[in-house]
This record gives structure tokens, C-alpha cells and sequence, in this order.
């Protein structure tokens, strides 16, 4: 397996990654690197939070690689209602695991407050987790402007 080096902010990022890993995820890795989305509500709601869709990035790392994905929540009176990952894999091994996650993280967070939610292992993957994890704090920051 041929390695590149990392460019600066890719360091910046894996970095962040171990740290919030360390606080966050106990042993996974997972780093914010979420851009906003506009949600499409306006009212508040439970936690402050407004009603409407969401969608945020969350990178983690992988022992190959950094990995990331898309997460989009809709939120009824501060709850899940809906949740769409898309994933972008790298890896092999990670296109498997995005997609145990993926099927299985409907079942863990819809009807779930949103100040509740911090998913640990979905389906057998651990550390898409850490992406989620962080797109979720991108979402909850959207949800409460």
C-alpha cells in the first residue's frame, strides 16, 4: 500500500481528529469538518432547536485513510425524524463499513432528541461513527441560529 504525505491542513485535521476522538468517541476517532447547510425551518423547538433539514460533513480517520460523510436530520420539535448518510469512501474495507452504517443508522437515532444522540457502533463499524458524531454537533449548531 503506497502512502502520500499529508498537506497541512490534512495534519491539522487528523490531528483534531485524535483529540476529539480522545474526548468524545473513548478509543474512535472523529473530527468536524462540516460545512452548513441551510435548514429549511425556522421555528424553536426542543433544546432550542428549530424544526427543518440539516445537512453537515463528518471526516474521521480510518488507519488508510480520512474518510468522510454526509449526514442530513430532520428535526420535529428538537426529535429525528429522518436521517439520510451518504458516504464517499476511500478504502475498500471503508466502502463495506459506510454501508453496514448506513443501513443500520435509521433503527439508532429517528425519534431520538437530538441533544440525545451520540452513536458509539452502528452495525459493526466504529468509526463512521466519529463522522456522524461530528456532523451531528455541525447540525445541532445549525439548528439552534
Amino acid at each position: 500500500m503506497m502512502s502520500q504525505p499529508l498537506s497541512p491542513s490534512a495534519r491539522r485535521t487528523v490531528g483534531f481528529a485524535g483529540v476529539a476522538g480522545v474526548l468524545l468517541l473513548a478509543g474512535c476517532s472523529g473530527a468536524a469538518d462540516a460545512e452548513s447547510a441551510q435548514g429549511s425551518g425556522s421555528a424553536p423547538a426542543f433544546g432550542d432547536y428549530a424544526d427543518g433539514t440539516y445537512t453537515a460533513e463528518g471526516a474521521y480517520q480510518t488507519p488508510e485513510t480520512i474518510e468522510q460523510i454526509s449526514v442530513t436530520l430532520t428535526l420535529e420539535d428538537g426529535v429525528v425524524t429522518d436521517v439520510d448518510v451518504v458516504g464517499d469512501p476511500q478504502a475498500r474495507e471503508t466502502e463495506q463499513y459506510q454501508g453496514q452504517f448506513i443501513a443500520g443508522i435509521a433503527e439508532e437515532v429517528v425519534g431520538v432528541p437530538l441533544d440525545d444522540l451520540d452513536v458509539d457502533r452502528v452495525a459493526g463499524s466504529s468509526l463512521t461513527s466519529g463522522g456522524f458524531n461530528a456532523a451531528v454537533e455541525e447540525i445541532r449548531d445549525q439548528a439552534s441560529s
